[in-house]
């Protein structure tokens, strides 16, 4: 296993920087552990959701979660407004950093994840097979 604190700077994708992550350092398989931060604007598809919609304004990160894979994530983000309204989903493109944002990323080098359409949910689901069987 290899622990990345990682911090991302003003104006990056949040989402299209860590799903280069794994890619970049030739790992197959990794989790986004923590993170926190602030975003402005960010973008969330919500639970039951078929479309994603976009949070105007600034807020907090207050967590982050989920899966990595060369070019595929499924993240779970938290967020907060100004008055402290929280709301949470399906970190998506679109979701730009404001000031900050750090993040822990654990790489799984003997794993190897990929997300393929699965009939049964009707999303791109995570396919976990350890890396000598790929």
């Amino acid at each position: 296993m290899q622990a990345l604190p990682l911090r991302f700077t003003p104006g990056e994708d949040l989402r299209r920087v860590l799903e280069a992550i794994p890619g970049a350092r030739g790992s197959l398989a990794g989790f986004v552990l923590a993170g926190i931060g602030s975003l402005g604007p960010a973008v969330l598809r919500l639970a039951g959701e078929d479309q994603a919609r976009v949070v105007p304004g600034e807020l907090e990160l207050l967590t982050l979660s989920g899966t990595l894979a060369p070019g595929a994530a499924h993240l779970h983000a938290s967020l907060a407004d100004r008055a402290g309204h929280v709301l949470g989903g399906h970190l998506a493109y679109g979701s730009i950093v404001r000031t900050t944002a750090e993040v822990l990323v654990l790489l799984l080098p003997e794993w190897a994840f990929e997300r393929t359409p699965d009939a049964a949910t009707g999303f791109s689901e995570l396919v976990v097979r350890q890396r000598g069987d790929v």
